[in-house]
């Protein structure tokens, strides 16, 4: 008679995966294609060890914010739009505009909206580090640097 060995999915639990420091330089990469890989990392789809309902994601810096892609017109044509809930309070700013004032918000929000809508998806974006220019305070990290 044969026997039967086990095969059971081994599923991370909290603290089980070590995180690591990842660096991504934005510098004309285009901001989707920018925001899927930062979504997946942040995720930790990237890893073998990847369980849903667990984070398992690294931290992400971005570096360069201020010099993302955008493609076609969507700097003059493309607008974001932030409702402030009162009547008369729709706001609306191009992205070229964003990108030159707060380009973190830019990458943030593009990132954020790939994320799971849970509670789960709020802590993984709290692992996102988005600077405008080349320098960033995470050294002593020592961030692998992820290619674009």
């Amino acid at each position: 008679m044969a026997t039967h060995l086990r095969r059971q999915t081994w599923m991370a639990k909290k603290g089980d995966v070590p995180r690591q420091w990842r660096e991504i330089d934005a510098t004309d990469v285009p901001l989707g294609r920018l925001a899927s890989e930062i979504a997946v990392v942040l995720m930790g789809k990237h890893r073998p060890e990847y369980t849903p309902h667990v984070d398992t994601g690294d931290f992400v810096i971005v570096t360069n914010a201020k010099s993302v892609g955008l493609t076609g017109n969507k700097a003059s044509q493309k607008l974001k739009m932030t409702y402030s809930g009162y009547p008369g309070g729709l706001k609306a700013q191009t992205y070229g505009d964003v990108r030159e004032n707060r380009p973190e918000r830019l990458i943030e929000d593009a990132v954020r909206r790939m994320l799971p809508k849970s509670r789960l998806g709020r802590v993984m974006l709290k692992k996102l580090k988005v600077y405008p220019g080349s320098e960033h305070p995470h050294a002593p990290q020592q961030p692998i640097p992820i290619e674009m």
